[in-house]
């Protein structure tokens, strides 16, 4: 028997999957609406961005802007209620401008956790993202620590 919660729960598990490969991946931003909740809030996103839509809507644009081939795929994803947990690895080349960091033209694998909250079928709440460390140590702005 299907009650409530299994739908929502689904609901919310499409919608996090939408929010990875057509918002992330694809950039399709008529998906932003369906999927980001008006009352979003990020606590993971860089200082200078507020953490609401826009701020999302930033940051995925400078981080496309920066990996312009950039792929997000997901590995795992677990879901409990309104809690999705999401693993997911990020792969691509450096050929814009990141973070104040000229482009390098170097390949990255970056993993990322994510946590977010969704209700109704939207992103309300954000925790996590890449692994800057690794991240910064590929681009070569850290030392390896191998």
């Amino acid at each position: 028997m299907v009650t409530e919660l299994n739908k929502a729960t689904e609901a919310n598990k499409i919608a996090n999957r939408r929010f990875y490969e057509e918002i992330i991946n694809q950039q399709k931003w008529a998906t932003f609406n369906e999927v980001v909740g008006t009352s979003y809030v990020g606590h993971s996103l860089p200082a200078q961005l507020s953490p609401d839509r826009e701020g999302l809507k930033n940051f995925i644009r400078a981080f496309h802007a920066a990996f312009p081939d950039g792929h997000l795929t997901i590995d795992q994803m677990i879901v409990e209620e309104n809690m999705i947990a999401t693993r997911l690895t990020f792969r691509g080349t450096q050929t814009g401008e990141f973070q104040g960091l000229a482009p390098t033209g170097k390949k990255v694998t970056v993993l990322a956790l994510d946590m977010a909250r969704y209700e109704n079928g939207k992103l309300i709440e954000h925790w996590g993202g890449p692994d800057q460390q690794s991240l910064l140590q590929q681009l070569g702005l850290l030392p390896s620590m191998k």
